[in-house]
């Protein structure tokens, strides 16, 4: 019922499958851990732009990317711990490093663990040890990712961490949205506008914000695919974000722990003690009807 399959082409790739409900997710390691495809019967939800992928100087735009140490970016790239300043790029490392395969099963899902460990190139712009895995989890309809974020440093470890996930969509003004915030903040301009389930898809970007979120599940209708998409996901994550640009089609649905900039402010930044490991979930589940 479930299978975990490596492919060797130019750099490993991993394939979970459940065979029953013909689910598949597709992992490569060596890119930022990311998954770049996931099915639920024929159909496809993710997007990738394939030309970018192959291009290891572009960032990616599609599948789930990683983000950690930082949701986001930060004003001039940089931050500050005591009396040092450091430079973080967009987004923090984690998407850009390889990862490590440690395990995989098919007792009672197909899953895979991935995990991305400090290394000198790290402590250059984020001064800790760490230990960070990730979990893939694929059973029917949904996907699971389990994530541990271990501190093994002698001071805290302060950081947040998200995915970003593109979802393809074939026309997005028949999407509609239940995301637990009745506002968010626009990037471009620093506006605060109220939310009632609908974007203006007119714009040529859109970039939101739904910060202190009231509950931890959102949901996606997809009037043109007959799908729809739930986000569950732990209390750790304290923000939503939103972001599309005109003329493709995707839009992203971003589970941060904290929003951008949170390692200056402290805005809903997660420490995590010396020795200590902090746990985090999050579930994405598909229901065509």
């Amino acid at each position: 019922m479930f299978t975990v399959t490596k492919q060797s082409q130019i750099e490993p790739i991993y394939v979970l499958n459940d065979t029953r409900s013909q689910s598949s997710l597709t992992v490569f390691p060596d890119r930022g851990g990311i998954a770049t495809s996931w099915r639920v019967g024929d159909r496809e939800l993710l997007y990738l732009d394939a030309e970018r992928f192959t291009d290891p100087k572009l960032s990616v735009r599609g599948g789930i990317p990683i983000l950690f140490p930082i949701c986001g970016n930060l004003p001039d790239n940089t931050y500050s711990i005591g009396d040092k300043q450091y430079a973080l790029k967009q987004h923090g490392f984690a998407r850009e490093l390889p990862w490590q395969v440690v395990s995989q099963s098919t007792d009672t899902d197909a899953s895979l663990t991935v995990v991305l460990e400090s290394n000198d190139q790290t402590r250059q712009v984020y001064p800790f040890d760490f230990s960070v895995s990730f979990t893939y989890r694929l059973a029917g309809g949904d996907l699971i990712i389990d994530q541990t974020y271990t501190n093994k440093s002698a001071t805290p470890m302060p950081f947040s961490t998200g995915l970003h996930p593109y979802f393809a969509t074939p026309a997005k003004d028949r999407l509609t949205f239940e995301i637990p915030a009745d506002s968010y903040q626009e990037k471009q301009t620093g506006e605060t506008h109220g939310f009632a389930g609908k974007f203006d898809f007119s714009q040529a970007e859109i970039d939101a914000a739904f910060t202190d979120v009231k509950a931890n599940v959102a949901t996606v209708r997809d009037a043109g695919q007959q799908l729809t998409l739930t986000m569950a996901s732990s209390p750790n994550y304290r923000t939503v974000v939103f972001w599309t640009v005109a003329d493709k089609d995707f839009y992203c649905l971003e589970p941060w722990t904290a929003p951008r900039n949170s390692l200056n402010t402290g805005k809903d930044l997660l420490h995590v003690a010396p020795g200590e490991t902090l746990n985090c979930k999050i579930t994405f589940s598909a229901k065509f009807a």
